[in-house]
């Protein structure tokens, strides 16, 4: 049996070298057409930063997988490319979403707009045959029909490829957080055998560590600082959501079953998900639109509450961590139903402690 880890390594730093040549050339192009995320009310940043870091992260992604998988052919003699429908379909809705973001950070498309390219992307899967179709026991749900299942999973893509979206909010947090979920999914898809998902996962992680490097420690003044712009952050929503729908997917002619498939997916995005389904349950509390811009995410009420930018940072990824030792180590033995219950209780407790401290500074302010 071949060591996989190998062209695991070798899909990584393809893109990883592939990242640090191309970024330097984004940084470039984006001055010389004056291509920037412009600062304003809403944003954190006060310096106008180029923001097509994004574009770099599907052709790095791609062209390590295309090296891992030739170099692996050649050494091995087997052949693991498999052009079955839902292969195809991800990679063309893959191409719409990194295309749709592209367009959005160039010539600013309408919210709409950029809603209905997800919807359809996202449409696609169910259509070739990947939807969710088990809750693994979730609010005793188990086995779903296609009827039910088709629809939920595009409400699902779309929902966390706007999560990872709209938590891109300070520097290194949305690709911080996927790095994270990506480093999980390997380990799941690697304790399946499923070893070309891993080297395509590893190949997306290699372009973050570039990127991650010129968003935290790249200067304004000096031109080496960039923003992955809706080009990265729609992509890596849309390929985590990809991973999720498949690994949950109860399909015994790919993987076995996993009693534990929906839980690993669940835990591995809270903290973007939660995020949102908070700021619109408030947006809607206080009848605003749920698509209004404001500042009420997460890294936006750390900021209000005394901390900088990578203090926000840190404190966001050791939750996300936290999350997952708590629900795959602490209550691993537990029900799903009660598992999800207690993060949902737990994250309300932490904006409850959070609104005191920012209500308290608020206060010492004013006297």
């Amino acid at each position: 049996m071949p060591n996989y880890f190998i062209y695991i390594l070798v899909a990584f730093l393809v893109s990883a070298v592939s990242g640090f040549v191309l970024i330097p050339s984004v940084i470039d192009f984006c001055k010389k057409h004056h291509i920037y995320d412009v600062p304003n009310q809403r944003k954190v940043h006060s310096n106008a930063i180029p923001r097509l870091g994004g574009v770099c992260f599907l052709p790095s992604m791609l062209l390590a997988l295309l090296i891992a998988l030739a170099v692996f052919g050649r050494v091995t003699g087997e052949q693991k490319i498999s052009a079955n429908p839902w292969t195809l379909m991800f990679l063309f809705s893959l191409l719409i979403v990194y295309a749709t973001g592209l367009i959005d950070d160039i010539a600013e498309l309408r919210p709409r707009t950029k809603f209905i390219a997800q919807v359809v992307a996202a449409s696609l899967l169910p259509i070739s045959g990947l939807y969710l179709n088990n809750f693994y026991g979730l609010f005793g749900i188990h086995e779903v029909p296609f009827w039910v299942g088709a629809p939920l999973t595009v409400f699902i893509i779309v929902f966390i490829d706007n999560a990872i979206n709209l938590i891109d909010g300070i520097d290194g947090l949305s690709s911080g957080l996927t790095f994270i979920s990506l480093s999980g999914f390997l380990y799941c898809f690697a304790r399946e055998s499923v070893w070309v998902y891993c080297i395509l996962i590893a190949g997306l992680m290699g372009v973050l560590v570039p990127f991650m490097y010129y968003n935290l420690f790249g200067k304004p003044e000096k031109n080496t600082k960039i923003f992955m712009g809706d080009s990265g952050s729609l992509t890596l929503g849309f390929i985590l959501a990809f991973l999720v729908v498949k690994f949950v997917m109860d399909n015994p002619r790919v993987m076995p079953f996993r009693q534990d498939g929906l839980l690993l997916s669940y835990t591995l995005l809270i903290i973007p998900t939660f995020d949102v389904v908070r700021v619109i349950l408030k947006r809607i509390r206080l009848h605003r639109g749920i698509f209004e811009a404001d500042k009420n995410h997460i890294h936006h009420k750390l900021l209000a509450a005394g901390m900088n930018q990578h203090q926000a940072l840190i404190t966001i990824l050791s939750f996300e961590i936290c999350y997952m030792v708590l629900n795959l180590v602490v209550l691993a033995d537990f029900d799903i139903t009660y598992i999800v219950v207690t993060d949902v209780i737990i994250f309300m407790v932490f904006h409850l402690m959070l609104d005191v401290v920012i209500h308290r500074r608020e206060l010492l302010k004013i006297s």
